[in-house]
Order: C-alpha cells, then structure tokens, then sequence
C-alpha cells in the first residue's frame, strides 16, 4: 500500500534579483515496511522535500497525496531535547503536546526506555547523557505518538561511526518490528546502503532524480550489510551518479 505518492513536485525560490529552482519534477512512492533513502549532493534540496511533506514549506507546483490519517514521526539532525526536562519529560512530551498522555501510551515509552537502556537514567536530565544515548532518547520521544512513517532528517551524522553503527542497527530494528516505514534523509552513501530498501538519488540544483536503487539484503542489519558482496560495487555507482 502506498503511504505517500509524490508527483512532479517543483520548488522554486525567490530572491531580490532572481528566480532559485530548488527541486525540478520529482516524483516518487513511499510504501508500507520500507526505508528510502534520499541522497544527493549538499544544497541539493534532500530536506526542503521533507519539509514540504511535513508542511513546513509548499511546494511550487505538483501534488502529494498521504494515506489518510497518517501519523508521521520526525527526528531531526539535532536532538532537540529540553535541557529542563527529565529523560522521561522529553520522552513523553509529545504525548503531552497532543493530549494522548495516557496509561497506555505511558507505559508504551516506558517498555521503549527499557528496550534501549534508558529506563534508570528516566530522572536524569538530557546533559547526563552521551551523544548516542541522546539519539536514542530523541527517537523514543518520536515513536511514542506510534506514527505510521518517520522523517529522519540526517538524525546520525554528529555521531562518531561506531555509535552511529549501534544507533542504526537500533533503528533499523524498531522499524522492522513496528512494521512502519522511513525517510531518511542522508548524504552519507554509506548510511543510506546499510538502512534502506531503496535510494534515491538526486542531481546537483536543481534536483531531479538521477536513479531508485533497490537493494536486496533487506533484513540484514546496518553493521553487517558492508560484508555483502556488492556493497563496495553500489557504493561507486551511486558517486558517480551524484559527481556527473
């Protein structure tokens, strides 16, 4: 089933003296169970589509249509946590925001901060933890509202690789087990071959896609996937989509 449907999407910007052309007639599908990846060259436009989804921005022309009713989750490059609040606050604040603070949902993050090692730091304020624990906080805030798909707006690049690794595979995993589906948003190759079923690859501005790559190796975790055969093989091909 289709989740969301992108159709010659356009972004144009303005300027004092002049026109941008941000995004040039993208269109893609995203589909219940799957990751996508959006990789592309800095500045290409890779989160301004993320922003339009999430109406933050509107596009210039095209359409998107969304399952209806569809819960979106979205974690940011920056955690974004509330210095003042507990890790149990901040895991429980979107809950809060939208009024769904209930037993049940409560007791939903709790099992989450248990799963993920964070349930005796639940007192503890967000200075107390490390980068990675950090991250995992923030995702857990983002899955309380059990969203049906999650925005992940280059969420592991101020991780060092071996957090980011045990990040991913965390995930990947928690994706798979609550059978949603993910957008990640990326300009690490590397990143985008170990978590996604599919990558699309952009140009440089303005956007257009360049190619949707299908991987096979879809169960296999993030930390194992760079042991496949054509791992390295993807990996040139995809830089030289993005360099042309």
């Amino acid at each position: 089933m289709k989740l969301i449907s992108i159709s010659n999407l356009t972004k144009n910007y303005h300027t004092k003296t002049k026109e941008i052309e941000a995004i040039d007639n993208i269109s893609f599908d995203i589909n219940d169970n799957e990751i996508v990846s959006i990789i592309g060259p800095s500045g290409c436009g890779k989160s301004t589509i993320l922003n339009i989804l999430t109406n933050i921005d509107k596009p210039s022309s095209g359409s998107i249509e969304k399952k209806d009713n569809l819960k979106i989750g979205y974690m940011m490059q920056n955690d974004c946590l509330l210095p003042w609040l507990t890790v149990f606050e901040n895991a429980t604040l979107g809950l809060k925001l939208k009024s769904i603070k209930n037993k049940e949902n409560i007791d939903y993050v709790n099992s989450l901060l248990e799963k993920y090692g964070l349930k005796e730091f639940a007192n503890e304020y967000p200075r107390n933890l490390s980068g990675g624990m950090r991250q995992r906080l923030a995702l857990i805030r983002t899955l309380a509202i059990k969203p049906d798909i999650l925005f992940l707006d280059e969420p592991f690049s101020k991780l060092d690789y071996t957090t980011r690794l045990s990040i991913s595979d965390d995930v990947f995993k928690i994706i798979r087990e609550l059978n949603i589906s993910a957008i990640l948003i990326t300009h690490d190759i590397k990143e985008a071959l170990m978590l996604s079923d599919r990558i699309i690859v952009l140009s440089k501005r303005p956007a257009i896609i360049k190619d949707i790559i299908t991987l096979e190796y879809n169960d296999t975790l993030p930390s194992e996937k760079e042991r496949t055969n054509n791992y390295e093989e993807i990996t040139n091909s995809i830089w030289e989509l993005i360099n042309k």
